[in-house]
């Protein structure tokens, strides 16, 4: 593997650590994403996934370890001061604002990009998710889940981020919809923004990264090439199938 200048370096985590009150989750992960570059991150449910990504955003207060983000130490910063950064976040839940309309909700996040770029703008967003153009103007409560994700997604890449982490991109969802959001991730992935992503399709995550992170209760188990990965005979056991 060649050594990686500090220059493309985007997201550096080292040593991390997280608690639950007295529950220790995470046990000195590190790991760093480069400009451009697609992460998968796999395990089972309940290994930690979900509490990486809340410690690296900085929604975890028990955390210890060295976060940074394009050179700045965020090791300790608040999630809306990650998100300044330029870190944009799809939860599981989707964080819809039910309230507002669908272009209320996009129009709400737009923030252009550090060096003032706009690429990502309502009408490209529009172009990308159709139906979120179809239903410009309905509530973001009435939409369906699949309409919702897409409703994140769009609002996440209204902010301009230099990387975005979808938790859980595809859950419960139909599978014409699973086949829509899977291509948009293609798009992103094709634009040069850097990507994290959780997902149980394992497959579909590890043939789409650069590389990949599974864990297994709070501890890296693997970590290298995708492509590697996807051969690896240990693979499925970490994964429970």
């Amino acid at each position: 593997m060649r050594l990686k200048a500090e220059s493309e370096i985007l997201l550096q985590a080292q040593d991390l650590h997280a608690w639950y009150d007295s529950s220790h989750v995470l046990h000195g992960i590190s790991l760093d994403i480069r400009k451009g570059e697609t992460m998968g991150l796999l395990g089972r449910n309940g290994m930690g996934k979900s509490t990486l990504i809340r410690t690296l955003l900085g929604h975890v207060r028990q955390r210890d370890g060295h976060i940074s983000f394009l050179g700045h130490d965020i090791s300790h910063a608040r999630p809306h001061e990650v998100a300044r950064h330029g870190v944009a976040y799809v939860p599981e839940g989707r964080g819809v604002f039910g309230n507002l309309s669908v272009k209320e909700n996009l129009i709400m996040a737009a923030r252009k990009s550090r060096d003032e770029r706009e690429d990502w703008t309502l009408e490209r967003i529009l172009h990308t998710f159709p139906r979120l153009a179809e239903r410009l103007n309905n509530l973001g409560g009435a939409l369906s889940g699949g309409e919702q994700q897409m409703l994140s997604i769009g609002r996440a890449l209204m902010t301009h981020p230099e990387l975005i982490i979808l938790d859980e991109a595809t859950e419960g969802l139909a599978p014409m919809i699973v086949s829509e959001i899977w291509r948009v991730i293609d798009t992103i992935k094709s634009s040069g923004m850097a990507v994290l992503i959780v997902d149980r399709d394992w497959h579909k995550v590890l043939s789409r990264s650069d590389r990949a992170l599974v864990l297994q209760k709070g501890l890296c188990v693997i970590e290298g090439d995708a492509k590697e990965i996807l051969q690896d005979p240990k693979l499925p056991g970490f994964l429970g199938v």
